[in-house]
């Protein structure tokens, strides 16, 4: 849910009476309403998925070192994904001078569906995938499962980044934040 009082009018920074920066930069990048390039979409794509990959692959780490099961590694390798990826949204967010409640709030806009999307089809088929939830860090099998895993939840999770800040959602409330 994109909230509305985290957005600042900046209508003096812009040419036009009653254009905010916000709108000032989304014409200027190309982040038209319903008109938002691959580019864009694949770009937020690879933000989540760089914060995915940091928490899937400690989680993995940190659950094999303890000698967990499959069950608690996978939570809490999701756990992580999820922190991560917030995490480096939040960073960005406050690099802006932006106040932490806020940060928090937007990258949960910004993030929580892009990633609850990327960890469904990741796990999903790593789950799925025979002898992968058994494979080691030490075995081809775990890291060829794991990238192809990304690669595909990076495929299914783009066109989703798409269609979100297509609608003003997603890593579109994130935009206004980067001048």
């Amino acid at each position: 849910m994109q909230n509305h009082s985290a957005h600042t009018d900046h209508s003096e920074h812009t040419a036009e009476p009653g254009r905010t920066a916000h709108t000032a930069h989304a014409d200027h990048s190309g982040h038209h309403p319903g008109t938002v390039g691959w580019r864009t979409a694949a770009q937020a794509t690879l933000h989540c998925l760089t914060g995915c990959a940091i928490g899937e692959v400690l989680g993995m780490v940190i659950g094999t070192a303890f000698g967990w099961g499959n069950t608690a590694t996978m939570v809490l390798a999701i756990a992580l994904a999820f922190f991560f990826g917030y995490t480096l949204t939040l960073r960005s967010i406050r690099k802006a001078g932006v106040d932490f409640r806020t940060a928090f709030r937007v990258a949960l806009a910004a993030d929580t569906l892009s990633i609850a999307v990327m960890e469904l089809i990741d796990n999903g088929l790593i789950a799925l995938w025979p002898g992968a939830m058994d494979a080691t860090l030490a075995d081809a099998l775990f890291w060829g499962t794991l990238t192809l895993s990304l690669a595909v939840a990076f495929a299914v999770t783009t066109p989703v980044n798409k269609w979100m800040i297509g609608r003003g959602k997603g890593h579109a409330v994130v935009h206004q934040y980067h001048h």
